[in-house]
C-alpha cells in the first residue's frame, strides 16, 4: 500500500547531535519528535496559519513505527506526510523518513489522531470543513479518504 501512496507534504529535517545514540545511528525515539514537527507543518499547510485549525483538538490514539534501516548523523533526511484515512472522529496519517540522497525508506509511521473536546474530555466528530480542507490538499474526495484501510 505504501508504494501507491502519494506524499504531497515533504519536509527536510535536521538530525541533531542528541538524536544519535552510542551506536552512531539515530535513536528510535528521535523519529517521533521529527514526525511531530512534520505533523505540525502538514496541519499548517492544510489549514493555513489561521486560528481555526488550532481550535480543533486532536489527540494521538495510536502510533506505530516500522524501523527499516538505520539513519546516521551525516544523512540528509526528509519526512513525508499524508492522510490515508478520514473517519467520523479520527484520521490516520502515514509518515515516512526517507534518505534524501538515496531515496531509501528508513522508517514509516502510522498515527491515528482523534478529534477531542478539551472542555468535556470526550472524543468529537471531525468537522466536515476540516475534512474537506484535507481532501482539497491531498487532491482526493472524501469518499476516497473514507474507505476502510486494508
Amino acid at each position: 500500500m505504501v508504494d501507491e501512496v502519494k506524499f504531497k507534504h515533504v519536509m527536510p529535517v535536521q538530525i541533531r547531535f542528541s538524536d544519535v545514540d552510542i551506536y552512531g545511528h539515530m535513536n528510535n525515539n528521535a523519529y517521533f519528535s521529527l514526525y511531530d514537527l512534520a505533523k505540525t507543518s502538514y496541519l499548517r499547510d492544510v489549514f493555513g496559519y489561521k486560528e481555526e485549525w488550532s481550535k480543533l483538538g486532536v489527540v494521538v490514539a495510536n502510533i506505530n513505527a516500522d524501523f527499516l534501516a538505520p539513519v546516521f548523523f551525516s544523512d540528509e533526511l526528509i519526512i513525508e506526510t499524508t492522510v490515508v484515512h478520514l473517519g467520523h472522529k479520527s484520521m490516520t496519517l502515514l509518515q515516512r523518513a526517507v534518505n534524501k540522497a538515496s531515496g531509501v525508506l528508513k522508517c514509516q509511521c502510522r498515527t491515528v489522531l482523534v478529534g477531542y473536546d478539551v472542555a468535556t474530555k470526550e472524543p468529537v466528530e471531525l468537522p466536515l470543513d476540516y475534512k474537506q480542507a484535507i481532501c482539497n490538499y491531498e487532491g482526493k474526495t472524501l469518499e476516497e479518504l473514507s474507505k476502510p484501510i486494508g
